[in-house]
């Protein structure tokens, strides 16, 4: 597992900065059979990759990415097993053609992803950052700083990543499918870091996307009411 991860550092700053055609969920398609998943998704300028089993959560990272002379740009921002990755920059080169996206590692090894079925886009697509949250009544501010988090919606699935770009420490994220129909989100959760027996589980809430933020409101995952602003990255 550690050499798959990484070889994942190099590939994962390529497929981030595929703005035409590579943004949405992507499934890695390993050489011979695994438990393991591994889930990239790319979204807004922005892109995360995550290891889990049918059972636990493995580990994550991701960060900034950007196009520039056919290289792939990108900065980590959050790892949950390395903290001495945030901050860190990486460039490779990268092919997407339709549905698959190769990466070929320096040492010549290709690494193949398959997009994960279609999802019908809708006004949750992106990335977002949480900038509100009812307290008592009353909805209180999040200001931007080093504390930070983001929830990224793609190609049908979801992940949410609490983390601490400054002192490079990450908190928790949480993972799966998604849909968002009249007015109803729901989350299947596929993987959660903070506790296992999350998974397989489903949660509605109530959304609405207004002056292009996301009203999120319902109940958490640990059942307690809640009504959250988000607002996409910038």
């Amino acid at each position: 597992m550690k050499t798959l991860f990484t070889a994942f550092l190099s590939f994962l700053l390529t497929a981030g900065y595929a703005q035409s055609g590579a943004n949405g969920a992507w499934i890695y398609q390993p050489d011979a059979p695994s438990d393991t998943s591994v889930v990239l998704l790319i979204e807004d300028g922005y892109f995360s990759v995550t290891h889990f089993t049918a059972h636990s959560f493995v580990t994550t990272f991701g960060g900034a990415t950007r196009a520039d002379n056919g290289k792939l740009i990108s900065t980590f921002e959050f790892s949950s097993g390395d903290k001495g990755m945030v901050g860190q920059p990486h460039e490779v080169a990268f092919r997407q053609a339709g549905d698959e996206l190769t990466v070929t590692l320096p040492e010549g090894k290709v690494l193949r992803w398959k997009r994960a079925p279609n999802a019908v886009p809708n006004s949750l697509t992106g990335t977002w950052r949480i900038t509100g949250r009812m307290n008592e009544g009353k909805m209180s501010e999040m200001k931007p700083g080093p504390r930070k988090t983001f929830k990224m919606l793609t190609g049908g699935r979801f992940q949410w990543i609490a983390m601490n770009t400054e002192t490079g420490e990450f908190f928790g994220t949480g993972g799966g499918t998604y849909s968002f129909e009249n007015g109803q989100y729901t989350e299947n959760i596929e993987f959660f870091s903070r506790d296992n027996n999350r998974v397989g589980k489903q949660v509605r809430f109530d959304a609405k996307v207004e002056d292009g933020k996301w009203h999120h409101s319902g109940k958490s995952t640990a059942g307690d009411p809640m009504y959250e602003i988000w607002s996409r990255i910038k």
